[in-house]
């Protein structure tokens, strides 16, 4: 389904290289932090099916405001991923908790869930390099967002963070 997944996103971020290459990383560090922070096969994968989809509120965004900040796409993206999901033949109680991670993935406070605080923290370490962070900046998302020790421990190799210095 993971597969299928991808697949069907690629196809619909089709031509907008950037868009693509962000969803798999992002998917990647989602699937890395999970499995190191031991959670349960069915919560993981659903974790891992909001990570393709975290940013599916993007196009219809783009598309109705010209523009696709991180609260137009929680406001867009559940409804986006529904549909996909829904002719996906997803579980219906899945595709509930996906919307919900796509509708609260810009919010960072009352973070309901680890498969949810694990997406955010995924999503900064691709934000964090993509859009050239400063080491100030890194270092105020690790103090302020990150709470899982996997995605910590990740944030400082990415960037090359001493233990001491977080």
């Amino acid at each position: 389904m993971i597969q299928k997944l991808t697949e069907k996103m690629t196809e619909y971020f089709r031509g907008d290289p950037k868009r693509i290459q962000h969803f798999i990383k992002v998917h990647a560090f989602a699937r890395y932090i999970g499995l190191r922070e031991h959670l349960p096969e069915h919560e993981q994968f659903v974790l891992e099916c909001a990570a393709l989809v975290h940013d599916i509120g993007i196009k219809p965004a783009e598309a109705q405001y010209g523009e696709c900040g991180g609260k137009l796409q929680e406001r867009l993206g559940p409804p986006e991923a529904e549909k996909l999901l829904t002719a996906l033949e997803f579980d219906p109680a899945d595709i509930g908790r996906i919307c919900y991670m796509i509708a609260h993935h810009h919010t960072y406070d009352n973070i309901v869930g680890v498969d949810l605080q694990i997406l955010i923290e995924a999503d900064f370490v691709v934000n964090l390099y993509e859009d050239g962070a400063s080491m100030n900046a890194v270092l105020s998302a690790y103090q302020k967002i990150f709470r899982t020790e996997s995605g910590k421990a990740l944030l400082r190799t990415v960037f090359g963070i001493p233990e001491s210095e977080a």
